[in-house]
């Protein structure tokens, strides 16, 4: 499903190069505070808003002009529309969609952390969104921007391997419920494979209701707050896979111009109702298009690891994307690649780069907010992308293989699989 079979139009709304946009930040913390900054350099930072007051205090401080809001619902309802043009969001991901659908239906120009949402429903919703409001997007992979993605891209399209056959992507990276350090330090939590009933004291900057929003009531546990620790629970987050898949999936599905699979398989230890998997592997099956031949792309995380790495046929490398193709393999990181074997490639001549220096990630989308020039993970993009990362999981909380029916988000061979596509939201946090 890529931005062409929906026929996206161009860009609507844009304005002179020369004028600053005002920019509401939604999520000022951490990596929400580095898009802020970055945006920054060059823009008006006109709304600030965080359910952690101490991240909130910490712009506003940088920010005086900047209305706060500890409330993204109440940063719409009571800022007049014209008063901002684009929206910069870097909420955790449960609330992505939330705080990103009421902008791109006010007609503003969103930058969205990755992964775009929680689900596989959200991602369509906001695709479809973006579509209709033709502004423009960006989703927070910022290593997209970077000078290697573009020169393995320029390889795989030039065929320097031939057709590629197999993708394989790994990631160290062990965020889930068999993790050591959190048995260690969490015990009987982490050991009976359940979430804590009990309740404990939020901190006073913290407010806990909002930050729950559309997700179940919860009692406040330091097993969600603070620190990454939430992206672990499908309540909140779906694990690895839905973060560093944004990353590390989004090189092939550039380069292969990839969209969503016919199919999805998966497997690890068993699937849990509360917690994502530390280690697990998700195989895609994509079919021909154009001159791509058919091709299966497989993640691993944690311990999973391809066989051409278990068996030191490739460079043991802790993260990496290997393209298998007719006539060689490309193996690659986020800041560096090699065409393999070496040997056979030693005098190969690479082509010409083709693709443009990125203007930096976030500039890229400035830039488009105010010319209508593309950028390059608009939502167009990373729609399609989320969504197939996110079926690695709902593959895995399955136990089966899945017939994937893009158009109409069904699985028709398993449709009891179909309830992992989309959550229901407390009263109050409809989309």
């Amino acid at each position: 499903m890529g931005a062409t079979a929906l026929g996206f139009p161009a860009i609507l709304r844009s304005q002179s190069p020369n004028a600053k946009l005002n920019v509401a930040v939604i999520g000022v913390g951490g990596r929400g505070g580095g898009n802020m900054n970055r945006v920054a350099r060059t823009e008006n930072i006109v709304a600030l808003c965080d359910v952690n007051d101490r991240n909130l205090q910490r712009a506003a401080a940088k920010f005086p002009q900047a209305r706060t809001f500890r409330d993204f619902r109440k940063l719409y309802d009571d800022t007049p529309a014209g008063d901002i043009d684009a929206v910069v969001v870097s909420t955790t991901e449960h609330t992505h969609a939330h705080a990103t659908l009421p902008a791109l239906r006010l007609g503003k120009h969103v930058y969205c952390e990755k992964p775009l949402t929680r689900d596989v429903y959200e991602a369509r919703l906001v695709t479809e969104a973006a579509a209709e409001a033709r502004v423009a997007t960006q989703m927070g992979t910022q290593i997209h921007a970077g000078d290697n993605y573009r020169r393995v891209v320029e390889l795989i399209r030039a065929k320097a391997i031939g057709a590629v056959r197999e993708v394989h992507v790994w990631v160290s990276r062990a965020w889930g419920w068999q993790s050591a350090e959190d048995a260690a330090k969490y015990g009987d939590i982490v050991k009976a494979q359940a979430r804590p009933e009990e309740s404990m004291t939020p901190p006073d900057y913290l407010d806990w209701d909002l930050w729950l929003g559309p997700a179940p009531a919860r009692p406040y546990h330091e097993v969600y707050f603070p620190g990454p620790k939430w992206y672990r629970w499908w309540d909140f987050g779906n694990g690895t896979m839905s973060d560093l898949g944004s990353h590390w999936n989004d090189l092939p599905f550039w380069a292969l111009d990839l969209d969503a699979p016919l199919s999805i398989e998966a497997g690890g230890p068993p699937a849990h109702d509360e917690l994502a998997p530390a280690s697990m592997w998700a195989k895609y099956t994509y079919g021909q298009r154009g001159d791509r031949a058919p091709l299966s792309l497989t993640w691993y995380q944690g311990v999973e690891k391809p066989k051409l790495w278990t068996s030191g046929e490739i460079p043991q490398w802790g993260s990496g994307v290997l393209f298998v193709g007719d006539e060689g393999m490309l193996l690659s990181d986020y800041g560096k690649h090699v065409l393999l074997p070496e040997e056979t490639f030693k005098d190969y001549q690479r082509p010409a780069p083709s693709i443009p220096k990125s203007l930096g990630h976030h500039e890229e989308w400035i830039h488009a907010c105010k010319t209508g020039a593309p950028t390059t993970c608009d939502f167009a993009y990373a729609g399609p992308l989320t969504e197939a990362n996110h079926l690695g999981n709902v593959a895995y909380r399955a136990g089966q293989k899945l017939e994937w029916d893009a158009k109409n988000l069904r699985i028709p061979n398993a449709p009891g699989a179909e309830r992992f596509l989309r959550r229901d939201y407390r009263e109050g946090w409809e989309l």
